[in-house]
């Protein structure tokens, strides 16, 4: 077998027709280089005879000859590589038109939410954010708020009493009965005007059940100033409850004894369901009873310091959760802190 120029081209053209209507397989692909290749291929053969042609031979067909063999090769293994890619593509498809695997991202408790907003209302009358201690002294917690150890107001606090070594500072520690321990903190190193608000988490040491807990969230607030007086605390008030609740809300007053406040009061709100006007929700009265206010007593200014009947002001509280569950139709207290994703999620 002579090897010449045509026989090379003859074979690249074969390859070529076979290549077309085999590239799709792998299998296809391998016989098609075992043909054109392998070791005992009529190609291979065919060079072999390069070692007796003359050398004028040789540099006229050897190139010609070398060039068809890489494409040949070039040709099969970009087809090996497609069918492979094309493979791989496949396992990976995605179907865009299907529904996506929704993400759960996580959100503020109600309760966080609850107080994020009394304190955003708060901040847009004029209002600080104040913050104290959670384990207080008991000072701080009852004599400053004119409740000494005899008082009988104490046995209205269940309170968590702490463990400690030594009673020294203020006495013995326990765990605050509400956040009104930081008017006097606040007092201490403010002088009036002030207005303050204080949220944050108390401690009573009773039963649970629907509308009462061990651990809760309370909001309390302070006006100190030369002529505050119970109106401004109604006005307040009014604004603060009709802004929560996106409504116009009355407030009420009826009097009552706190010993850190004097004149005291119990204030109700009209009823957010009827307006007023009277249903189940508020057994018919419209309206709904919320906290606990007054004008601040002289002796909780005196123990912040002030001279006697310098200043005067309200102050004024009430369970965040109260003000939750009144918003939100929530009847059972008890799910804030119950950890149920089922009751979380709502919100």
């Amino acid at each position: 077998m002579v090897l010449t120029r045509e026989k090379i081209r003859k074979i690249k053209e074969d390859f070529l027709r076979e290549f077309d209507e085999a590239k799709s397989g792998l299998e296809e692909l391998e016989k098609i280089r075992i043909k054109y290749l392998g070791r005992k291929s009529a190609f291979n053969q065919m060079l072999k005879e390069l070692k007796d042609l003359s050398e004028d031979k040789k540099r006229e067909l050897g190139p010609l000859a070398n060039e068809v063999k890489k494409d040949i090769k070039n040709s099969i293994d970009e087809a090996i590589l497609d069918i492979k890619r094309e493979k791989d593509l496949q396992k990976e498809w995605i179907d865009v038109t299907a529904p996506g695997n929704k993400k759960r991202i996580g959100s503020l408790n109600i309760l966080s939410q609850t107080q994020r907003e009394i304190e955003r209302i708060f901040n847009s009358m004029g209002f600080e954010i104040a913050d104290g201690p959670e384990v207080e002294s008991e000072w701080y917690n009852f004599d400053a708020l004119n409740m000494p150890p005899d008082h009988p107001a104490r046995d209205l606090w269940d309170t968590f009493w702490l463990k400690q070594k030594s009673k020294k500072d203020q006495g013995k520690l326990l765990l605050r009965t509400h956040t009104s321990n930081v008017q006097v903190r606040y007092m201490k190193k403010n002088k009036p005007p002030l207005k303050i608000v204080v949220p944050g988490k108390a401690y009573r040491y009773e039963a649970t059940d629907a509308n009462h807990e061990h651990s809760m969230a309370q909001f309390e607030a302070l006006v100190a100033g030369d002529e505050i007086n119970v109106a401004n605390f109604k006005d307040v008030a009014e604004k603060f409850f009709s802004s929560y609740f996106r409504q116009d809300i009355n407030v009420r007053l009826r009097p009552s004894y706190f010993p850190f406040t004097e004149p005291s009061f119990e204030f109700d709100i009209s009823c957010t369901v009827c307006e007023g006007g009277g249903c189940p929700a508020c057994k018919n009265t419209g309206w709904l009873e919320v906290g606990g206010c007054g004008m601040v007593n002289q002796r909780v200014f005196e123990a912040a310091g002030y001279p006697r009947d310098k200043y005067q002001g309200f102050a004024w509280g009430f369970g965040i959760e109260r003000l939750a569950m009144m918003k939100h139709k929530i009847d059972d207290i008890r799910y804030f802190r119950s950890g149920d994703l089922r009751f979380i999620r709502q919100f």
